[in-house]
């Protein structure tokens, strides 16, 4: 699968006192640029959410922020544990059973009691398992929407890929009557301005000449450079960087077919290539 650097999710849950969200926002860049905005309570995982993103991601800016909104209108409710205070008073009646002497526990102190008086607001423990839960949901949801818009890029360099395989195949077979012609007017003006055909510097000049005009090396490469990007773009997985060295191979071979154009069509058609080759570039560059 193609995966594009950019993308969006988010994923909430309620929790007491508040809510809970996760939200990923990443869009290209040549590297992992890894942004983390935590509250206080998470820095404690702070490591495992930066694994977690850094496992799944590999290039792209990407922004992760994760978030509690308390509700301003709801106060923490004090809960009694009875079952310990029960406990609490059961121990102190035994142990004045064999200190009589010692005094009782007071109410204050045994409500001070560490665990006799709860809230119901979320403990940073629960706070952090319920990020790292959410933090799954989102990367699914994240990889989803990077994984339809990477089928949209595909797609659309395939479509291009076709175009330049279609402008190669209808040169190609032109390449022979071209080559020949030139050599043809070539020879001409050389005839003209030496005043013999059978001189040897007027074969000499013309084989040179025609070494530099046939391009049927790089038309064969431009072929070899297309059949190579259709299989990358089946391979799937981060292949960003493969396909922009691609791009630049492509762009070197069309180039060099206009540079060497002696010829209408040839000049045409590396014009035609190097417009459809700077539309992939473009796309290539949300590539992971």
């Amino acid at each position: 699968m193609i995966l594009s650097m950019t993308g969006y999710a988010v994923a909430t849950r309620e929790l007491a006192g508040g809510l809970l969200s996760v939200e990923l926002r990443a869009v290209n860049h040549r590297f992992l640029d890894l942004s983390l905005r935590l509250p206080e309570e998470l820095r404690l995982i702070e490591n495992q959410i930066r694994e977690k993103l850094a496992g799944r991601v590999s290039r792209g800016k990407l922004d992760c922020r994760i978030g509690f909104s308390a509700r301003a209108e709801t106060q923490p409710r004090l809960q009694l544990n009875t079952e310990l205070l029960s406990q609490l008073i059961a121990l102190s009646e035994q142990a004045r059973s064999v200190a009589p002497n010692a005094g009782e526990l007071r109410m204050g102190e045994l409500l001070r009691w560490p665990g006799v008086l709860a809230t119901d607001s979320v403990t940073p423990e629960a706070m952090q398992q319920t990020a790292l839960e959410l933090l799954e949901l989102a990367l699914a949801d994240f990889s989803a929407t990077r994984g339809r818009e990477g089928d949209k890029l595909a797609a659309s360099l395939i479509e291009r890929a076709d175009k330049m395989a279609a402008i190669v195949e209808e040169v190609q077979p032109r390449l022979p009557a071209i080559v020949a012609a030139y050599d043809d007017k070539l020879k001409q003006r050389l005839v003209e301005a030496l005043g013999s055909a059978d001189d040897d510097r007027v074969r000499q000049e013309v084989a040179l000449f025609a070494q530099k005009i046939d391009v049927a090396e790089e038309l064969t490469r431009l072929v070899t450079h297309i059949a190579e990007l259709r299989r990358i773009l089946k391979t799937g997985g981060a292949v960003g960087k493969r396909l922009d060295f691609l791009m630049q191979e492509l762009h070197r071979e069309a180039n060099t077919l206009g540079s060497k154009s002696v010829a209408v069509d040839t000049s045409q058609a590396s014009m035609e290539l190097k417009v459809l080759i700077e539309q992939m570039r473009e796309q290539v560059q949300n590539i992971e």
